[in-house]
């Protein structure tokens, strides 16, 4: 194939050069200034809906397929399907592609919330390996071959296992070898790649998805691969019909798909195809030479392959730069903040103990100078800062206490009531710091008094706590 063809952006571009008289949606029937000035008269003018010539997304014949095809190649893949509402609705389409309602799902708990929310859709039993914790970075980690085995082996009936690669901090699980171990159990293996893109494109990187033998993935194109937000694809190794998947694809996505953003993953494979190599080493460069003068300030810690273990830490994704700030006394949302308000330097994330710098193919060498330093100054200012709470908080893998299906929960007779009430009773809907997006407490779930504790903590700590009501109560299911 020639990767060197974009066919789905040649033709909108095409189709938009045309002096068609619209009587099709969208409504702006590329007439609205307001629109023009705002996003530029050819953004406007390439919005376009389902025509001739430019295929439809629920069922390509054209050149959406010609372009999934290319994609699919470029990522050693046999299908692939443009997704236009983010790796969430690949998430949602893989796990629905090979479960059913009542099909046991093995799901690291440290997952996305859009995993767990797939279970309430399809009335799916998820069963939760243990992710494992570092304690001094207070994260999660990737889920051990072990604690994948575990499960399996108590769950023999699980349809398929969900995996993590890499964790939203750039932890990789050992992918292959717990895909083989799934394979041999006769389960199906769903792997989120929606931070791991750039994981194709460069021999450096941690091992890929599709190289390692899984039967979906999820890339999250938008991420680190250089295409419009929401842009997004799903991988499948051609285990399962393609008729199949793209059956609960149109289940879930829009029929009127979005082809800028759709465009834009025909674009961005291109550059990943041809220059990807290049530009995911360059990238991985600049955070090298940042972590090594991170680490010279003093009080920062960005962790590096000294934390590999062979096990829950198997591999680590070299773009990633997450800086553990408690040795300056500062929370990971404090340094967010100065970093955001004083600096103007925008960070993917700051959690209690961490920030996260996302590298990609979009990468500058400036930027990282420009946090080097900002870091610096920082450090300066702050370092006779003291937060013993910082050190004295037991961080600790909260094993899910599952009392109801998540569906059952998240559609039962619920009520409001204080959060220090709530110990005991039935989680009524989802509780989560944001980002990542990782479920302290997901509908059906036992609220215990270690979880409010964190969740009261988290938000002391100026952390974004989602799922609460606005003053402060939590949804419980009411018996």
């Amino acid at each position: 194939m020639n990767q060197k063809h974009t066919p789905l952006a040649d033709a909108l571009l095409a189709n938009s050069q045309e002096q068609f008289i619209p009587f099709d949606v969208p409504g702006h029937k590329n007439s609205i200034i307001e629109l023009q000035d705002y996003f530029g008269e050819k953004a406007v003018f390439l919005d376009k809906n389902s025509r001739p010539g430019i295929d439809f997304i629920n069922q390509p014949k054209g050149v959406i397929s010609e372009a999934e095809a290319l994609f699919a190649e470029a990522f050693r893949a046999e299908d692939s399907f443009f997704m236009v509402g983010g790796a969430t609705s690949c998430v949602h389409a893989m796990i629905m592609s090979v479960c059913s309602p009542g099909d046991k799902l093995i799901i690291p708990r440290n997952s996305h919330v859009s995993c767990i929310n797939s279970t309430i859709l399809s009335g799916i039993i998820p069963v939760y390996a243990d992710p494992g914790i570092d304690d001094r970075l207070g994260i999660s980690l990737g889920t051990s071959v072990e604690s994948f085995e575990n499960c399996i082996k108590r769950n023999r009936d699980a349809k398929a296992i969900f995996i993590i690669n890499p964790t939203y901090y750039g932890i990789c699980p050992d992918i292959k070898t717990i895909v083989e171990l799934a394979h041999s159990y006769g389960m199906y293996v769903i792997i989120d790649e929606s931070h791991g893109t750039h994981f194709y494109f460069n021999e450096n990187m941690p091992a890929n998805a599709m190289d390692s033998g899984a039967d979906l993935s999820a890339v999250s194109m938008h991420k680190t691969g250089g295409a419009l937000t929401q842009a997004a694809a799903l991988l499948s190794r051609g285990t399962i019909p393609s008729s199949h998947i793209r059956s609960i694809i149109s289940l879930l996505q829009t029929t009127s798909a979005s082809y800028l953003l759709m465009a834009s993953l025909d674009i961005a494979r291109k550059n990943l195809y041809f220059n990807g190599r290049e530009a995911v080493g360059r990238s991985m460069m600049y955070v090298y030479n940042a972590r090594t003068e991170i680490n010279k300030i003093g009080g920062f810690y960005a962790f590096d392959n000294d934390i590999l273990n062979g096990n829950s830490i198997y591999d680590l994704d070299p773009t990633k730069l997450s800086i553990n700030t408690v040795g300056i006394g500062l929370t990971g949302s404090d340094v967010y903040t100065i970093l955001n308000k004083r600096y103007k330097i925008q960070l993917e994330f700051g959690d209690i103990r961490n920030i996260l710098a996302i590298g990609s193919v979009g990468d500058k060498e400036e930027y990282y100078r420009s946090l080097v330093s900002a870091l610096r100054e920082i450090s300066e200012k702050y370092k006779n800062t003291s937060n013993t709470s910082l050190h004295e908080f037991d961080y600790e893998y909260f094993s899910p206490i599952i009392k109801m299906l998540p569906q059952m929960a998240f559609y039962s007779r619920k009520r409001i009531i204080g959060i220090w009430d709530s110990v005991n009773s039935i989680s009524g809907g989802f509780v989560m710091c944001y980002p990542p997006g990782i479920p302290l407490l997901a509908p059906g779930e036992l609220i215990t008094r270690s979880i409010v504790e964190h969740i009261i903590y988290a938000q002391a700590e100026q952390c974004d706590i989602i799922g609460l009501t606005p003053d402060g109560n939590i949804f419980i299911v009411d018996q």
